[in-house]
């Protein structure tokens, strides 16, 4: 299962950086967190799993689709500078070599001692408590002032298209 998920991440993360079409790019990233919340699944860290599913595969991605349609962009705009594309080749090439010889030289990783490792249901269930107790009002706040941005996009967009026919 890991191989896929870590696959599942790998060729998303492909996919936003090749991708020519912004809406093929904001699935692929899609496809990527996906991949991650697996990652998170196996990891035993459901917690962070539900978070990254519900806050950026679900809302992030779907406010950049959202952006994208609203703005209506259609990918063909090159940037004016001609060897960025290069230079960010061979710096990410040269990151990938340095990570790859680290990786060889340091084969393993130190194994954790059992003893230390705090048991994750306990842990869990106090975050939230805390989280639907202490923290309730300002996540609630932080809900509405979302939705209220995007009712304003809404409204300015609409307004926009009005005064642009």
């Amino acid at each position: 299962m890991f191989n896929l998920f870590a696959l599942l991440v790998v060729f998303g993360a492909i996919g936003v950086v090749v991708s020519k079409n912004v809406v093929h790019g904001a699935m692929s990233l899609l496809v990527s967190l996906l991949g991650v919340t697996g990652l998170f699944v196996l990891l035993d860290a459901y917690l962070l799993a539900f978070v990254l599913l519900l806050v950026y595969a679900g809302a992030v991605v779907a406010l950049f689709l959202f952006i994208v349609m609203l703005l209506d962009t259609h990918g063909d705009q090159r940037p004016g500078v001609k060897h960025l594309p290069l230079i960010a080749s061979v710096i990410t090439g040269a990151l990938v070599v340095v990570g790859a010889a680290s990786f060889i030289m340091h084969a393993r990783l130190p194994e954790p001692i059992l003893a230390n490792v705090p048991v994750v249901g306990d842990s869990l269930k106090h975050y939230a408590y805390q989280l639907f107790t202490t923290y309730l009002l300002p996540v609630q706040v932080i809900g509405f002032l979302l939705l209220i941005a995007m009712i304003g996009v809404i409204v300015l967009s609409r307004k926009h298209e009005e005064a642009a026919s």
